[in-house]
């Protein structure tokens, strides 16, 4: 990166700055020519009865006024043609160069050494990439072109005052001399202040990225009022300084406002008492008083100018700091592509290894071993032995103080990240989910470059809902963009999945087969399984498993009909049949919503809804339904305190509205309920729709209300509008319901209230169905699709763990390194999955960090690390022996070295 601001404009923009200036030394004779001419209207025109001559061309006075008054006004339109044009390409230009800066930054924050950002924190790093290089790519724009523009204005304007009178320019700029000595002595006090400012915003961004991490623990600590104290603080120190900031610009403002207003007063002295003595015009004096006018602007934008490039100085000084640290990757290491012939197997070779920490702390301390790949090595030792150090140094990730690590006898830091990146696999604890599909994050150990240029959403994501498909035009003029303002030369959107790389041929079957295989080894393939029933799949795309899960739901139908026990565990929607373990608003719309037209909670205040109530005459029936509701539940409720489990079971009315439903019902006549005002009818009407019979057994839904709400669902249905059409789903027994999930397409119907374990048995008779027909790893499919959440925060630990782990078995790398990968799981799990993974894995080269030392009898080689240095090296059975640091390890362990 360039040193200073000026240095970065003059590296990557110097042309377009040139053309800018170009443009503004062109405008120049135009400005001046709109500054005489009204002179001349005033002083030949409209002083001159005979007219005048242009370009030998002789007009009488009214005409010659008409011909200036058009020049002038070509001028004008001149003169903001070319503003328009230096405007908006200055704007371009500012764009470019403040994402071409962004890019930048990103791109060296991925290369940063892993130590940094325990230094640097994520809220710093989005404040330094985001918010304050904001102000740096808007001055790019301006850096040359506001000091060419305004600059060159400010002269024209002032050497046409000097034209017309000496004495008249002169009182223009007497005061610009205090100007220019008291503003950079104020300006520097507000540069001070604003690197403090820059200061405590980096602060006040590290403590919010502080707190949404730790939120989980101020709560359980009850430390909120502690954290709302400190974030108070850290706002007043910021409101501290900015109002001192304010205080000084509006100063200076004061300043340069008061100078400006003192032209006209020597204006209209001095040039009133030469336009008396006769010794200047007033056409020039009406010219010069225009001028001066127009002089404050540019003088103003000039100070103004001062000011930005003074603060975005600062910015990007204490940017560039920020991001100028040692120890960054070679950009070559990871631009560059594989290199032929070398391979990761073979000689490993620690020499000296040596790590410090960013306080100089020693992690590693002269380790040396050698080792041939592929081989199962187990790293043990106490906490703080090193172990985790180590195995960022194995996977290229860590680069160490000292010493070297070979492979085959070339430096493994050295080697290219195309190389390492996709020939060695690491998995720590905890590991990096992030943001996407499960199907995103397991395959984004196959997207080191395109594979094609066709585009593919498989690692990109599915469009947004409501944006335009990209033409061919338009990716055409993003790729330019990309290239004008320095951005990776490469298209998101294209197919990056490589597929060849973890071993796959073209076969899409043997795609999928391969993914779902990954996640049996780690046992994530249940609870993928289990995401997919709850995920929804598009008929028009995938028509092929929809009429397949039609025949599963009909499969699992015959199996309720066959057995009398089964049947009674649901409830099917049927299109004559009021269901009644179904809400009353699930029955009235009988299917699914789709997006936010209707709203299931609040469905009583929707337009149509009320429309099909009235033509049904069902409004008063739910009226006098609903009053009977509030006060059952005002009675039963008015007793139990606000947490009691009743109200989460039971309650219509939460426990907190209770008092105003009491007072509603104190003041309504339950004969006169259409009396009441229009929100307490509605407070009414919508809590009917809540009522599920079968459930809540009060007898206010009997078989009349029923066939009415049957006959309601029929109508709203046959009449439902076209501009509400798509909002709803409707049930169809013979049609696949797209907006509704696997499971509830299967099902298609509802779990019956009451009945011993309903759930469960209904869970395995759908995945007995889906097995059945054959369908169950396509339901898995379906659950590769599901988001993960920002961060994985979708999934628990143990299933960022197991995606992470499947992630790596998929890229189909020679050596797997692993740091305690398997910390948070069970006893069991651990197990189950060590010793899947171990057999997966049983030509390959593999180093685990394990926690439990006993493991390591599962491995070839053991490495014992203690306080940073290599204390033994060998095979188990020569380390587990009397007197030995393995065996003392296994004598500390919780499970005396069994495993």
């Amino acid at each position: 990166m360039q040193p200073t601001i000026f240095g970065f404009i003059r590296r990557y923009s110097w042309r377009q700055q040139l053309v800018i200036l170009l443009a503004t030394v062109l405008s120049f004779p135009f400005l001046y020519a709109s500054l005489d001419l009204p002179k001349q209207i005033i002083n030949d025109a409209l002083g001159q009865p005979d007219g005048g001559t242009i370009m030998g061309y002789q007009f009488d006075q009214l005409e010659y006024l008409m011909v200036l008054c058009s020049i002038f006004l070509i001028l004008v339109l001149i003169n903001g043609g070319f503003k328009y044009f230096i405007n908006v390409y200055k704007g371009v230009v500012a764009e470019r160069m403040l994402r071409r800066l962004r890019y930048m930054l990103f791109s060296q924050t991925l290369r940063f050494p892993l130590p940094q950002f325990r230094r640097l924190s994520q809220g710093e790093l989005v404040q330094l990439i985001n918010a304050e290089v904001e102000p740096v790519g808007g001055y790019v724009g301006e850096a040359l072109a506001t000091p060419a523009f305004q600059g060159g204005t400010l002269l024209t304007i002032l050497t046409f005052m000097f034209i017309q009178d000496p004495v008249l320019g002169l009182a223009a700029i007497i005061l610009y001399p205090v100007q220019i000595y008291l503003i950079p002595k104020l300006q520097r006090r507000v540069n001070e202040l604003g690197k403090r400012r820059v200061r405590r915003m980096r602060r006040l961004a590290e403590k919010i990225s502080e707190t949404a991490g730790g939120v989980r623990d101020i709560r359980t600590n009850d430390a909120s009022q502690y954290e709302r104290a400190i974030f108070a603080r850290e706002l007043g120190r910021v409101f501290d300084i900015r109002f001192d900031i304010y205080k000084l610009k509006f100063l200076i403002k004061f300043v340069n406002n008061f100078i400006a207003q003192l032209g006209p007063f020597f204006f209209f002295s001095i040039g009133g008492y030469l336009v008396i003595q006769g010794d200047l015009t007033i056409g020039a004096l009406v010219a010069v008083v225009g001028a001066h006018k127009d002089l404050s602007a540019p003088w103003r934008e000039l100070l103004n100018h001062y000011q930005l490039f003074m603060d975005v100085r600062i910015k990007y000084d204490q940017v560039v700091a920020q991001f100028a640290i040692p120890g960054v990757i070679p950009d070559e290491r990871q631009s560059s592509e594989p290199p032929d012939g070398v391979a990761v197997t073979g000689s490993w070779q620690a020499r000296g290894l040596t790590v410090s920490d960013e306080d100089g702390d020693t992690r590693l301390d002269g380790v040396s071993f050698e080792l041939e790949q592929p081989e199962r090595v187990a790293i043990v030792g106490p906490s703080g032995s090193g172990k985790e150090e180590l195995c960022l140094v194995l996977a290229n990730l860590l680069d160490p103080s000292r010493g070297r690590f070979l492979i085959n006898d070339q430096p493994l830091n050295e080697l290219a990240d195309s190389l390492t990146g996709r020939r060695l696999a690491y998995v720590g604890n905890p590991s990096t989910i992030l943001t996407g599909t499960i199907r995103h994050n397991l395959l984004y150990g196959l997207v080191h470059r395109p594979v094609s240029d066709q585009p593919s959403g498989a690692v990109a994501g599915d469009p947004e809902p409501g944006e335009i498909p990209e033409t061919a035009e338009r990716r055409a003029r993003r790729l330019k963009e990309n290239a004008l303002s320095g951005n990776s030369p490469y298209d998101s959107d294209v197919d990056w999945i490589d597929y060849a790389a973890a071993g796959l041929g073209e076969d899409e079957a043997e795609r999928r087969r391969a993914l779902i295989d990954v996640l049996r080894i780690v046992r994530f393939d249940r609870d993928v399984y289990r995401m997919g029933l709850k995920s929804s799949i598009s008929s028009a795309t995938q028509g092929d498993l929809a009429a397949e899960l039609l025949d599963a739901r009909r499969a699992m139908q015959a199996k309720l009909d066959a057995d009398p026990d089964l049947a009674r565990l649901v409830e099917r929607f049927d299109p004559e049949r009021y269901n009644t373990n179904a809400t009353v608003a699930e029955n009235l719309l009988f299917g699914t919503l789709v997006g936010d037209t209707f709203d299931l909670d609040n469905l009583a205040e929707q337009a149509y809804v009320k429309e099909v109530l009235e033509k049904t005459g069902l409004t008063h029936e739910l009226l006098g339904v609903g009053y009977q509701l509030a006060a059952t539940m005002v009675e039963i409720f008015a007793e139990l305190p606000p947490d009691h489990d009743y109200f989460r079971q039971f309650s219509f009315i939460d426990a907190e509205e209770l008092p105003s439903y009491r007072a509603l019902l104190n003041r309504a006549d339950p004969n006169k309920l259409e009396a009441l005002a229009l929100a307490d009818r509605q407070k009414l009407l919508s809590l009917p729709f809540k009522l599920i019979p079968a459930r809540h057994r009060l007898g206010l839904v009997e078989e009349d209300l029923q066939q009415k709400l049957l006959t309601a669902r029929a109508i709203f249905r046959r009449d439902l509008p076209k501009a509400l059409e798509g909002s709803v789903d409707f049930f169809d027994p013979e049609r696949y319901n797209d907006a509704a999930s696997i499971q509830d397409n299967i099902l298609f119907g509802k779990i019956a209230y009451g009945q011993a374990q309903a759930e469960g048995r209904i869970a395995t008779l759908i995945t007995e169905a889906l097995e059945e027909k054959g369908l169950v790893d396509r339901v898995i499919e379906a659950g590769l699709d599901c988001q993960t959440g920002g961060g994985g925060a979708r999934l628990s630990a143990m299933q960022r763990q197991k995606l992470a782990l499947a992630r790596a078995l998929l890229k189909g790398p020679d050596v797997f390194v692993f740091d305690n990968p398997l910390a948070v799981f069970d006893s069991r799990e651990q197990v189950l999955v060590r010793d899947a993974l171990l057999d997966y894995l049983a030509d390959k080269g593999v180093f685990w960090a394990l926690q439990n030392p006993g493991w390591s009898k599962y491995f070839n080689q053991v490495l014992v690390l203690d306080g940073g240095r290599l204390v033994e090296h060998g095979s188990f059975a020569e380390l587990a022996k009397p007197g030995r640091a393995l065996q003392r390890l296994l004598e500390d362990s919780d499970d005396g070295g069994r495993a």
